[in-house]
């Protein structure tokens, strides 16, 4: 095994890119709620970018380093440190064996995620690890983290142990050393009050012109009910001209249902797989991450962006994805 948890911290499962190929017959897509974060962290260890992490929210873990190992930590920012002294994020870490790694309550965002090279090493259902907790399959039992569970990670690639080597090298006798370079904080989502980018729903024209104008110029918050299966919002209420009776339909993260009481709710990672609320829009893929980061209490703003506009973002956001890899195989000297 490779980590043995302290403590699990207030929900910390294993997360990939997700459980596809299966929604016809009822299991969800599941998987990451901020997947560049999770692309990032695995590229810089060495993964490919779908490999299993430890998907963290609001409290983080605490976790002991039963051998030698290179993880990399991307997200928000839940100030890490490795035997008290505090490890930087968003770059390549080199632990030594008998460190402990703690993670404080979310300082800024709502998720961050751990990777390690190789990627952790549960049992793949359906395609995918990842965790289905309302399901109960998947992950680590198909089940939250708890203390006393131990961890253990699939082979590293060549690329992993290259860097693992440059870096236990540099920290002599110290229990870790992480990488100069590291991947600006630019890159990734922050939960602030911003524009996200919602594409017109099927159902946008229903709705009342007032509530139409309130969905893009008012703000809406957050409520504490919300989780991985949908972010529900609190603001002003959306109406319809007048009542509808829709066939349920498939739907996807960043759904925007609005229920009969007017008040909308995001679908996120954990959404069941048809839902028949009538649909005011579709959060753009590209800014997905900025609702995974929100946390209870926070709000954000809704700005109409084209199909066509909502595509060329997430194109560049993935050629962006490339030049990172490719330049971190550069400043390693790995090519």
């Amino acid at each position: 095994m490779s980590i043995e948890v302290v403590s699990p911290g207030l929900c910390t499962t294993v997360q990939d890119m997700g459980r596809y190929g299966y929604q016809q017959h009822g299991v969800n897509v599941g998987g990451a709620m901020d997947t560049p974060a999770v692309q990032i962290a695995n590229m810089l260890v060495g993964n490919q970018r779908d490999a299993a992490v430890l998907e963290l929210t609001i409290k983080g873990p605490t976790l002991l380093f039963q051998k030698d190992m290179l993880i990399a930590i991307c997200g928000g920012d839940f100030s890490p440190t490795i035997n008290k002294k505090l490890v930087k994020s968003n770059r390549a870490v080199w632990v030594r064996r008998g460190s402990i790694l703690q993670f404080s309550h979310a300082k800024q965002g709502c998720r961050a995620y751990l990777s390690v090279a190789g990627g952790w090493d549960v049992p793949i259902v359906m395609g995918s690890r990842s965790t289905n907790l309302r399901a109960g399959f998947g992950g680590l039992a198909g089940r939250m983290l708890q203390a006393g569970d131990r961890l253990g990670h699939n082979p590293q690639s060549p690329f992993s142990s290259y860097l693992a080597k440059q870096l236990e090298q540099k920290a002599r006798d110290h229990a870790f050393s992480y990488t100069d370079w590291f991947i600006p904080s630019s890159y990734f989502a922050h939960s602030q009050e911003r524009g996200v980018r919602v594409i017109r729903g099927d159902q946008f024209d229903d709705f009342t012109a007032e509530s139409r104008q309130s969905f893009f110029e008012q703000a809406f918050q957050v409520s504490p009910q919300s989780d991985r299966m949908g972010y529900r919002l609190t603001g002003p209420t959306l109406a319809l001209t007048s009542s509808l009776e829709l066939i349920s339909a498939a739907v996807t993260m960043g759904t925007i249902q609005v229920p009969p009481a007017g008040q909308p709710i995001i679908l996120m990672a954990d959404r069941q797989t048809i839902g028949g609320y009538p649909k005011i829009g579709y959060v753009a893929t590209v800014d997905l991450p900025i609702i995974a980061q929100l946390r209870p209490g926070e709000t954000i703003r809704f700005q109409e962006i084209s199909l066509h506009d909502a595509q060329r973002a997430l194109h560049e956001r993935e050629r962006t994805m490339n030049e990172i890899k490719l330049g971190m195989e550069l400043t390693v000297g790995w090519r």
